[in-house]
This record gives C-alpha cells, sequence and structure tokens, in this order.
C-alpha cells in the first residue's frame, strides 16, 4: 500500500486488532472451559473409589501380594491396603466410640480401596471388574457407590455436551463478528482498489498488502488474547493451588495455540474474502 493510504500499523489496525483480540478472548474461554472440565472429569471420576473386601483368614503377605496383582491391571490408577487395625481406628474416629469395646472383637474386616483409571470409571466397566474380583479366592466382598458414579458420569455429560455447543455456536458468532470487522475495513480502502486495478496491478499485488496487515492482526490480536488468558489462568491458580489438577501446562498450550491459529486463519480467510468482493466491483458499484 502507498504511504497516502496511511501507515501499516495506523489507528484502524489498533482498533481492528482489539476488537478481534475480544473475540478471541471470548473464543479462547470457551476451548479453555472444556478442556478443564475434561481434565475436572477425569480427576473426579479417578477419586471414586470403590472397597475390595477381604476374608479374615487371609494373611497379610497374601493380601500385599493381591494387591501387587491388582496394581498391574489396567483398570486400576491405586490401590490402598486398609487392615482390620486400621479400619477400627478409623471408624472409631468417625463414630466417636471404640465399637471392639462393647462388642468383645474387631468387627471391620481388612479391604483394598481401588481407585480406577478414568475410562473405566463407569457402571458397566465396574459391573465387570466386580465379577473379575468376585472370583478371586478370599474376597468375601466389592462395594461400590454406583448411584454417585451413574450420577457424576451423567452430569459430567450434560456438561461436556453443553460447553461442546457453546464453543460451535461461539466459534460461529466469532467468524461473522471478526469478519464484519475486516469487511469494513476493506471496504474503506475500495477506491485504493480499483485504482490499482485501473493502473494494471495484477489481483495477487493488490491483495498481498491486505493480507499481510490482517496476518499481523491476527497474530497480535490472539498475542494478546493469550496473555489475559494465562494472566486469567495464573490467579485462578494462585487463589487456589490445587486448581493445577484441571489447569495444566498441556491445556494452558493447547488453548493458547487454538487462539493463535484461529486468529491468523480466520482474519486471512475474512481479508481474502473481503478483497475479492471488491475485486470483482465495476466503477459505479463503489458508490453503492
Amino acid at each position: 500500500m502507498s504511504k497516502k493510504s496511511g501507515s501499516f500499523f495506523d489507528m484502524q489496525f489498533v482498533t481492528s486488532s482489539i476488537s478481534t483480540m475480544l473475540v478471541l478472548l471470548l473464543l479462547g474461554l470457551v476451548v479453555f472451559l472444556v478442556l478443564t472440565a475434561n481434565n475436572l472429569s477425569v480427576y473426579v471420576r479417578e477419586n471414586i473409589a470403590f472397597s475390595v473386601v477381604l476374608s479374615d483368614d487371609m494373611r497379610e503377605a497374601d493380601i500385599l501380594a493381591l494387591q501387587k496383582q491388582l496394581n498391574k491391571e489396567p483398570y486400576v490408577k491405586q490401590t490402598n491396603y486398609i487392615s482390620k487395625d486400621q479400619a477400627l481406628k478409623e471408624q472409631t474416629e468417625a463414630m466417636g466410640t471404640d465399637p471392639a469395646e462393647f462388642l468383645g472383637y474387631n468387627p471391620f474386616s481388612a479391604s483394598i480401596e481401588i481407585k480406577l483409571n478414568a475410562d473405566y470409571a463407569n457402571s458397566d466397566s465396574i459391573h465387570i471388574i466386580e465379577q473379575e474380583l468376585m472370583g478371586k479366592k478370599n474376597i468375601l466382598e466389592v462395594n461400590y457407590p454406583q448411584d454417585l458414579i451413574d450420577s457424576v458420569n451423567r452430569n459430567l455429560r450434560k456438561a461436556s455436551l453443553f460447553l461442546l455447543g457453546l464453543a460451535a455456536l461461539l466459534t460461529l458468532i466469532s467468524f461473522a463478528l471478526i469478519n464484519n470487522t475486516i469487511r469494513l475495513t476493506v471496504y474503506s480502502k475500495r477506491f485504493l482498489i480499483h485504482t490499482m486495478k485501473l493502473v494494471g496491478a495484477s489481483r495477487s499485488f493488490i491483495r498481498k498488502p491486505f493480507l499481510a496487515r490482517n496476518v499481523w492482526i491476527g497474530l497480535l490480536a490472539a498475542a494478546l488474547a493469550d496473555a489475559a488468558l494465562m494472566v486469567m489462568a495464573w490467579l485462578l491458580v494462585g487463589y487456589e493451588p490445587g486448581l493445577l489438577q484441571v489447569i495444566t501446562p498441556s491445556v494452558m498450550l493447547t488453548v493458547m495455540g487454538v487462539v493463535l491459529i484461529f486468529g491468523i486463519l480466520i482474519t486471512t480467510l475474512c481479508a481474502w474474502i473481503s478483497i475479492n468482493k471488491y475485486l470483482g466491483l465495476k466503477t459505479e458499484e463503489l458508490y453503492k
């Protein structure tokens, strides 16, 4: 573009970058929510435990061998052995009284607490696992909170579908808003485009500065949006360090990558569409 058309980084460039940044920020927030919701889903499901109650006749060495065997299973994330004495102590603390004092014996059995990998934390998989465990010697029963598991999976599925729908809707809205911003910018240069056509400039030559300008707008807008998202994530983790379980580095890298790629692609595509429109206009149509 000629010097008469204004500086490359003029006020129009700044306002376009800011408006594009705000749209990308909203899109980045939705991607952030989708990814963190998925991590939260995994975290919740992997922290629902069920107990394998063991026979009193089972020796501790055999229990530890069973625990070691369970740790090798693909569905197991973590196991925790709870002895009879430990179970009695925990129940005494919870109830405020020692059941062994008036019963004359320890009524609790040793158990192994199992936390599953997220993919297996559903009623169907646990039912199969239960049947497999009950086939082993010295296992009395398998206790798991089926209602809680069903409720958690149902609610997480609804939340995921809602967020995915919101992401799709916001992507369309983002495209429309950014396209409108760029179209207005190109519209203000329509006479310059027509003049360049009249002096014999090729279509690719005319497009080049507009596309380069909008690539820079996309880069700047994405960088600003990514910076805002990083500050937001840093403040959240600073307020509640436990959120590091769901706001992981991989989540932030993915969010920043999506915002950057979307910012560049959408601004370039919208600029291409708008420029082609005015390249095809006749002189009398420029005034409409």
